[in-house]
């Protein structure tokens, strides 16, 4: 009768060890040897320990800070419609009038530094809106006020450096629609059966 009653109890001792070998094969990559079945659980230890492990910080987190608690509502920014739908239509007007500013040159084949201004300044300011809102999504100012900062005035500076670039290039040599036209005919002009 004993041995009756062992059975069952044997049955389920074999049948979750099959069943957690079955689960520790099923994770392991199909590259690896049977041998680190043997060696499982110290893997996993190290596994974890690295995951963990606060001495190898791959890539640490930003400084955190909590206004309130927990329970608190998240505050609203109070709405400025210049940040608001304005701002979204300013740039998509900046974005859809480079396309005929791209297209007009080429099309009427003159070569108006005026019409090179117009283009340049808004290739600048869509440059600058694009590099912001990157900006404003990647460093918030509530997150890390200095990075933030360093970065909205990198910026700025740097249209003002793009900006003096291309006025030298348009008064100074020949401008960007006759650079662009150059460098379109001298890629068609290169001998290729040479």
């Amino acid at each position: 009768m004993a041995s009756t009653a062992l059975r069952p109890a044997l049955r389920q001792a074999l049948a979750a060890s099959t069943l957690s070998r079955t689960f520790t094969t099923a994770a392991l990559p199909a590259f690896r040897s049977q041998s680190l079945l043997a060696r499982q659980s110290p893997l996993a230890l190290q596994r974890a320990a690295f995951q963990t492990s606060s001495k190898r910080a791959i890539l640490p987190p930003l400084p955190q800070v909590m206004e309130g608690t927990v329970n608190d509502a998240a505050r609203v920014p109070d709405p400025e419609p210049s940040h608001g739908s304005y701002h979204w239509t300013m740039e998509r007007m900046v974005g859809l009038s480079l396309v005929p500013l791209t297209i007009a040159p080429f099309a009427a084949g003159s070569l108006n530094p005026v019409l090179d201004g117009a283009f340049i300044s808004l290739l600048i300011i869509h440059s600058y809106v694009g590099f912001q809102s990157c900006i404003t999504d990647y460093f918030p100012k509530w997150r890390v006020p200095r990075w933030r900062k360093f970065f909205d005035w990198a910026n700025f500076v740097m249209v003002g450096i793009v900006g003096w670039g291309w006025y030298e290039f348009e008064t100074n040599d020949v401008g960007l629609t006759e650079g662009i036209r150059r460098v379109w005919k001298a890629g068609s002009k290169v001998d290729v059966t040479a």
